[in-house]
C-alpha cells in the first residue's frame, strides 16, 4: 500500500480545488471521510442519502463522488449512479462506490450503472486519501473500473 501523499503534493490536479460528494446514510462513515479528507483543500459536500445526494450532484456538478451502494428509503447508490450517467453535465464525474457488501452480483450492478471504483467498507483513511488524489490527478481515468481495498 502507498504511503499518502506530502501535504506539497495534494491538490496538484487541474483545478487545485475539486467538488467532493459524500452520498452516505450512516453519520459516522460520512464524518470519518470528512476527517480524512478536510485538510487536503478539496471543496467537500454531504448528503444523508440518495434523494437528496443526487439533487446535490446535479446542482453541484462535484468531480468527485463517494457514494453508499445500500441506503433505506428512497433512491439506492446504485439508482444515483445511473441517474448521474444519464445526466450529460455528470458524465465525467468519477464515482466510487462505498460498500460492505462484497457480493459480485452488487459489484456487477453498479458498473453497469456507471461505476468506476469501488472502496470497500471499513477503509482506512490512509487508503481513502490516496485513492482521492490518484483520481483527482487523472492518474486512473474513468474507464480504468477497478477495487480499491
Amino acid at each position: 500500500m502507498l504511503s499518502p501523499p506530502p501535504p506539497s503534493a495534494c491538490c496538484q490536479h487541474k483545478s487545485m480545488t475539486s467538488k467532493i460528494l459524500v452520498i452516505e446514510d450512516q453519520a459516522d462513515i460520512r464524518r470519518l471521510i470528512r476527517w480524512s479528507l478536510e485538510d487536503t483543500g478539496h471543496s467537500l459536500h454531504e448528503a444523508p442519502n440518495g434523494t437528496q445526494g443526487l439533487e446535490l450532484a446535479l446542482s453541484l456538478r462535484p468531480d468527485l463522488v463517494f457514494l453508499d451502494v445500500m441506503m433505506p428509503g428512497g433512491l439506492g447508490g446504485i439508482e444515483v449512479c445511473a441517474a448521474m450517467r444519464a445526466d450529460p453535465a455528470l458524465a465525467h464525474t468519477v464515482i466510487v462506490m462505498l460498500t460492505a457488501d462484497a457480493a459480485q452480483q452488487t459489484r456487477t450492478r453498479a458498473l453497469e450503472a456507471g461505476a468506476n471504483f469501488f472502496l470497500a467498507k471499513p477503509f482506512s483513511p490512509a487508503k481513502l486519501l490516496e485513492l482521492t488524489e490518484t483520481l483527482l490527478s487523472n492518474k486512473v481515468g474513468p474507464e480504468a473500473d477497478s477495487e480499491a481495498t
